[in-house]
């Protein structure tokens, strides 16, 4: 079961831009293997950092409009939020050290 919240067009402003802390979104699709690969590399991290950051997956396929609207090109994107601004990004599946290291710089 995973740790992460899934978000949409719909509730994106309340569930991340409003989100006071760390907001960390995954914009992945289902038929994207890098996407696989890193999934529970997030998972976990969401359950280590439960508490001082929120994880979320938003489906690219089924929520174009927030895709488009932060420019993701390719998938797996990684976008951090602190406060409901967007601070920093990761795209493409990388190894767990480099995803922790975004996550402790933020939280």
């Amino acid at each position: 079961m995973s740790n992460a919240v899934a978000v949409s067009d719909v509730n994106f402003e309340v569930e991340i831009e409003k989100h006071e802390g760390l907001a960390v979104v995954d914009f992945w699709a289902t038929w994207c293997a890098p996407c696989r690969m890193i999934a529970p590399v997030l998972d976990q991290l969401a359950s280590e950092y439960q508490g001082k950051a929120k994880v979320a997956k938003l489906d690219v396929d089924a929520n174009q409009r927030t895709a488009s609207r932060y420019n993701v090109r390719s998938i797996p994107t990684i976008l951090f939020f602190k406060d409901g601004k967007l601070v920093d990004q990761v795209i493409g599946a990388v190894p767990r050290p480099h995803l922790e290291k975004k996550f402790k710089e933020h939280a």
